[in-house]
């Protein structure tokens, strides 16, 4: 079983070797858009957070390209 990683996290809703840095966008993006608690956000399993990150996104670019035309 792996041990923490820097900061204190434990990867366990990651997937191994996913860069911290892409982690914690995914975790800012999805907690500024849901207003869901980082903790919730780390426990998602890669996949399922990044579908929802991809679904904020297409979101964003139909509510972007409404305001330009």
């Amino acid at each position: 079983m792996p041990g923490p990683v820097r900061g204190g996290l434990q990867p366990s809703g990651g997937i191994a070797g996913y860069p911290l840095d892409k982690l914690y966008e995914e975790v800012a993006y999805l907690a500024y858009h849901f207003h869901w608690p980082p903790e919730f956000l780390l426990e998602l399993d890669h996949f399922e957070r990044h579908r929802w990150v991809e679904q904020v996104a297409a979101i964003n670019r139909k509510l972007n390209d409404a305001a330009h035309h």
